[in-house]
């Protein structure tokens, strides 16, 4: 265990936490929504810290980044737990744990120390805090990112943008890049994830006022979100926040608690990459099918093909100091 930040102590031993916009009160010997921050006493405690549940290699286009050191290998790791319940989790059997196993907290304890050093001796460019939502583990992914931003190794958030203002400065001079989730309209949020629209949108204002690389991903569920209305929508959010923000649009299958619907068509990811360029966006991918042409990345001026991919592998990379090969246009992204 370890004292959470952010928060504050009210009366009669009840906190307050403000890690993330659900802002929970809790109550003494009880948990917050996330199921892995407990107030003992009038005193908040991180549940999870160091209590590593998955470590592993992966390539930095997983996450997905696409503009942030491609072909690179990211040191991933997570701890258990959620702040969002969304009905189609992907990593269900570890994000919502807790919460259906009774508040059980597994995992295997791994300093920070041990996190950076094992970053190096694999020689990943990255480390991410990734599978299941980095905020809910805010403790333990603060001291591995400050650590390694100290060796150059840089750090990534793949977040459901939840985060509060407070630990969203306090993380982002050792942040590099985050691929925050931008999954719909208000109603989506309410019914799928538990959760509102609002505080993603202002993370990722705020994230990229602050200097970190943010890329914004939108998973397609058919009749939830993949209306013209809500793919326009989104797309012209990221454009009022910054048209070089890379939109990845990316292929549902059914899991968890929602099984009831079918994988989301090429047809309609082509369509709303479409969409995002229509709407302004300079950067706008195809995620979860590989070898249909959506995940390689054109110069915006002159459209020459620049990075091609075949799922999380790069087959050609053209650029040139972060510039198009061809036409010397700067291609927004971290590339050293």
């Amino acid at each position: 265990m370890k004292e959470a930040m952010f928060y504050e102590k009210l009366d009669e031993k009840e906190v307050k936490c403000f890690l993330c916009a659900h802002h929970c009160v809790i109550k003494d010997g009880k948990r917050g929504i996330c199921y892995v921050r407990e107030n003992r006493e009038g005193t908040l405690y991180s549940l999870v810290y160091g209590k590593v549940i998955s470590l592993n290699i992966d390539p930095i286009e997983k996450k997905p980044l696409f503009h942030f050191l491609p072909g690179s290998t990211s040191l991933s790791i997570a701890t258990v737990g959620c702040n969002f319940h969304c009905l189609h989790c992907q990593n269900f059997e570890i994000a919502q744990y807790p919460k259906e196993h009774g508040g059980d907290i597994p995992g295997q304890f791994i300093s920070p120390e041990d996190v950076v050093q094992a970053a190096e001796q694999n020689r990943c460019k990255s480390i991410s805090y990734t599978y299941t939502e980095p905020t809910i583990f805010f403790e333990f992914a603060y001291d591995c990112a400050r650590l390694a931003h100290e060796k150059g190794i840089k750090n990534v958030f793949v977040s459901n943008g939840y985060t509060g203002p407070e630990a969203t400065r306090a993380i982002a001079p050792y942040l590099d890049g985050n691929n925050i989730d931008l999954k719909g309209n208000a109603d989506h949020y309410k019914k799928i994830c538990g959760a509102r629209l609002e505080p993603v949108q202002e993370t990722i204002r705020l994230m990229k006022e602050l200097g970190v690389w943010v890329e914004v991903t939108t998973l397609i569920i058919p009749d939830h979100n993949d209306s013209e209305a809500d793919l326009k929508n989104i797309a012209e959010f990221i454009k009022s926040v910054d048209s070089s923000i890379p939109w990845h649009v990316t292929q549902f299958y059914p899991t968890y608690k929602l099984i009831d619907k079918p994988r989301t068509s090429v047809k309609t990811l082509r369509r709303a990459r479409e969409i995002g360029f229509e709407t302004g966006l300079n950067y706008v991918y195809e995620g979860n099918v590989p070898g249909e042409g959506g995940e390689n990345a054109y110069c915006p001026m002159c459209k020459e093909l620049l990075i091609k991919r075949f799922g999380f592998s790069i087959i050609e990379n053209k650029m040139k100091d972060g510039k198009c090969s061809k036409c010397g246009t700067e291609i927004k992204g971290v590339w050293k």
